[in-house]
């Protein structure tokens, strides 16, 4: 598809470029023309007065594959230093239930060296079969090597659907992976359906700054390829008597490693404890200044928990980008989330709305927050956190 604009009913009004969320139309020598940036969201389309501009559809386009010859569902599951990452478990619940309504099979795919041990603990969470490679050249990650192989799969097995955690990883070699066989990705979904009739992955996520939910599709390629950040979706309950298959797979005719890990340095940062953290305490553009996230901290350190931010406060500089949460930062789901000061646009929202406690603290009782919260308490944040701190304090026999 490619965006058409006609110069004959163009008049240069402008309207275009206002409406695009992308700056990729602008007016030059008395007519609007596209550039590089364009996504084909046909936003300008619906906002051109004369109708000059259009999205038209490539000549003699159908079909790319035949899709009928592709069938299963794959969740890449991430690992690193012999552990798996949690967003792997949660993809297999969610990829088991794609497979039922599909009538398929799931497979989990297990990348690494001496990892043979977690192939049984991906059956017990859902997986059918293991496609498991087990080699010393994919001890550490790189993009290069992982797409290599994984592309490597896909062309050999054709599955229907292939989910992958939107971790630095996956977002590091997912996309080379789609690029590699031609296919269509979507990124950060928030949500993942089937259409029966079509065979359909419905792949929900935010879009325009969060302020729509968008559902896109790939009807004409396959794999229907997707990411999702962790703690989106929920993981199954595991059944350790389950049985699987566990196929090992080698690396692919060709393979040759382009690049090489030197060392390796775990990440021990706020922003790791942030994303595995049980009770969260964020702080918004409520507490008024920095100095006030001091309340925050000493709440967070009553409960046991971590500092979190909205987006406002950190692009203020109130507080690094590691504890951000939201959309353009961390998805959290802990038990306990509490929210000081926190209007609740939906920006953040998308990116805690899993907590299974959602308790909000503002002075205004009709912020957006109260909405998600399970718990709200109107008033005075500098009157309602001490308050708190002194019950928690209280509690423990502290002065």
């Amino acid at each position: 598809m490619s965006l058409s604009i006609d110069p004959e009913k163009c008049t240069a009004c402008g309207q275009c470029t206002e409406v695009c969320p992308f700056e990729a139309i602008e007016v030059m020598e008395g007519l609007a023309r596209s550039n590089e940036k364009c996504t084909l969201c046909g936003a300008c389309v619906e906002e051109c007065p004369e109708g000059a501009i259009r999205i038209e559809e490539a000549e003699g386009r159908g079909p790319a594959v035949d899709l009928s010859a592709y069938s299963g569902v794959w969740v890449f599951c991430e690992q690193r230093r012999g552990g798996l990452h949690s967003v792997g478990l949660e993809l297999l619940g969610k990829g088991r239930d794609l497979a039922n309504d599909l009538s398929t099979s799931l497979t989990a795919v297990l990348f690494g060296h001496g990892v043979a041990d977690l192939a049984q603990k991906l059956i017990a969470h859902g997986a059918d079969q293991v496609l498991l490679a087990d080699d010393p050249t994919l001890a550490e990650f790189t993009d290069d090597a992982y797409g290599q192989v994984l592309a490597g799969l896909i062309a050999e097995q054709r599955p229907e659907i292939v989910l992958c955690g939107a971790t630095a990883l996956g977002r590091s070699f997912f996309p080379r992976v789609a690029t590699t066989i031609g296919t269509g990705l979507t990124a950060d979904c928030t949500g993942l359906s089937i259409e029966p009739t079509e065979r359909l992955l419905l792949q929900t996520r935010p879009a325009f700054g969060g302020n729509i939910m968008a559902t896109i599709i790939t009807p004409n390629h396959r794999p229907q390829m997707a990411t999702v950040r962790p703690k989106v979706m929920r993981q199954a309950k595991p059944d350790p008597q389950r049985q699987g298959q566990i196929v090992s797979v080698g690396l692919p005719g060709g393979f040759k490693a382009l690049s090489q890990v030197v060392e390796s340095i775990e990440e021990t940062s706020q922003a790791a404890r942030l994303a595995e953290a049980e009770i969260i305490v964020t702080g918004g553009r409520g507490l008024g200044e920095a100095k006030n996230f001091s309340l925050i901290a000493e709440l967070a350190d009553q409960l046991g928990g971590a500092v979190g931010a909205t987006r406002g406060v950190v692009d203020q500089g109130w507080i690094p980008y590691a504890h951000q949460v939201g959309q353009t930062g961390r998805t959290v789901s802990p038990k306990l989330y509490v929210a000081v000061g926190v209007s609740g646009a939906v920006q953040h929202v998308v990116g805690m709305q899993s907590s299974d406690v959602i308790v909000a603290v503002n002075n205004d009782p009709q912020a957006p927050i109260f909405d998600v919260a399970t718990y709200g308490l109107v008033g005075d944040l500098f009157e309602v956190v001490p308050a708190m701190i002194r019950e928690l304090k209280a509690a423990r026999g502290e002065a």
